[in-house]
């Protein structure tokens, strides 16, 4: 819950940014100086940017939360109990125990997205956010390729 909290968060001020830059574009554009104007012209450029920043990575979250919501519907996601920090986060040297287990799921079949799911589950418990990214967006592409 706090996760969504802090997207409405990010939204509200992405959507406050977007204004004041917009507004500034305005005054800048309406100066007539050549260099204002220029700057003017690449901030109004800048906002669409960040709304498809923002939006696509909105997007990304609701879809791995649906993969995530049918993968614990058919209680298929993974079981195995690991040893927490006092901060709620995996132990990494737990977490890389049980890696190679996913990424051999995944090279047995490449093309079952419920195993690149896991795979992302178990990149982002090791702390790698950039692999454990990619592993689900894979996912979302496979699932969306061959819907149940």
């Amino acid at each position: 819950m706090s996760a969504r909290i802090g997207v409405v968060v990010m939204t509200a001020l992405l959507a406050l940014y977007i204004v004041l830059v917009g507004q500034r574009a305005w005054l800048l554009i309406a100066s007539g100086d050549g260099v204002a104007v220029a700057m003017g012209l690449a901030l109004v450029v800048l906002p669409p940017i960040a709304v498809w920043a923002i939006g696509r990575e909105l997007w990304f979250g609701v879809r791995a939360q649906r993969l995530g919501r049918r993968l614990e519907a058919e209680g298929a996601l993974p079981q195995e109990e690991v040893a927490v920090r006092p901060s709620g986060r995996v132990r990494r040297e737990d977490a890389e125990a049980l890696f190679p287990a996913y990424r051999a799921d995944v090279e047995r079949d490449p093309g079952d997205w419920r195993a690149w799911f896991r795979l992302g589950l178990a990149y982002d418990a090791a702390g790698d956010r950039r692999r454990a990214r990619e592993a689900v967006r894979t996912a979302i592409r496979l699932e969306k390729q061959h819907p149940a």
